[in-house]
């Protein structure tokens, strides 16, 4: 039987850009799963959307994003998942612990990142770690991973504050330590993009395809062009659902049972599964 970071590989190396949903909990994860996708980001925005009602601003801690790791793994459990790993939440033998614990529980690729935590008391820019402290969280994840096989995805978000040569130099130092996936955010247009898929010398380049950063931002036809091999959508689901909850609570206040972009009662339950459980209680039932 192979693993999920196998399949995933396996996946990766097929032709074509891998759409990516963003998913929080396991209704979002069985509804990506139930559309088809077979890859799925645990996305600490999400996440910290979802629990805390807030944005992502390295509030949420390790425990909270693996209790939503397991939330999905255990709605979907095919869906191969690469999880948001962050900053590793501490040092380089706090990441091998986070590296470690996605690895053991399942999960296809984790994502470490190099900026400085906690963050500073603004949303405003990432400070990132220098570059050699940067390269030692790397090479403690991809050294942590061998136990499992999960895939690293190697992330710098020094392009605001360092610019793109340090950013481009950091891809190569992170292809140097055996990452997996590359992943240089924030490209200011095209041209920083090929270099950022460059510097990947051939390995897979992860990009954020969510429209409403201060980012280059291509469509899934122009990323795959560029040479992007994964494109996630932070906002694909969130901002929809935020949005359908809005909607919801208006109908509410204005006196209707529920909105015009409401389910039916048969089509919700049969989203949320109902015959399914049905069907997997009947042989327990006790014959009267």
């Amino acid at each position: 039987m192979t693993t999920a970071p196998q399949r995933l590989r396996a996946l990766l190396a097929e032709p074509g850009l891998v759409v990516m949903p963003a998913v929080w909990d396991g209704l979002t994860a069985k509804l990506a799963y139930g559309e088809g996708f077979k890859t799925a980001f645990l996305s600490g925005s999400c996440v910290a959307a979802s629990r805390l009602g807030g944005p992502d601003l390295d509030l949420v801690s390790f425990g909270e994003m693996f209790d939503s790791f397991n939330m999905v793994r255990g709605a979907a459990p095919d869906l191969l998942v690469l999880a948001d790993g962050d900053h590793g939440y501490g040092n380089a033998m706090n990441v091998q612990r986070t590296v470690s614990a996605y690895g053991r529980a399942g999960a296809a690729a984790v994502l470490i990142e190099d900026k400085i935590t906690p963050r500073a008391l603004t949303a405003a820019g990432k400070p990132c770690l220098p570059r050699e402290e940067a390269r030692m969280k790397i090479r403690a994840a991809v050294q942590a991973a061998k136990e499992s096989g999960i895939l690293v995805l190697a992330r710098t978000d020094c392009r605001p504050t360092q610019g793109i040569d340090e950013a481009v130099a950091r891809i190569e130092m992170y292809v140097e330590e055996g990452a997996d996936i590359l992943f240089l955010d924030s490209p200011a247009d095209d041209e920083e993009i090929r270099r950022g898929v460059a510097a990947a010398k051939g390995r897979p380049s992860f990009a954020v395809l969510s429209p409403g950063a201060p980012r280059a931002t291509p469509s899934q036809t122009e990323a795959l062009k560029l040479g992007f091999k994964i494109g996630t959508y932070p906002t694909g689901m969130l901002s929809p659902a935020a949005a359908g909850m809005k909607a919801g609570l208006a109908a509410l206040k204005a006196g209707e049972a529920e909105s015009k972009a409401a389910l039916s009662p048969a089509d919700l339950r049969a989203t949320l599964g109902y015959a399914d459980y049905d069907a997997a209680a009947k042989p327990f039932i006790v014959k009267a």
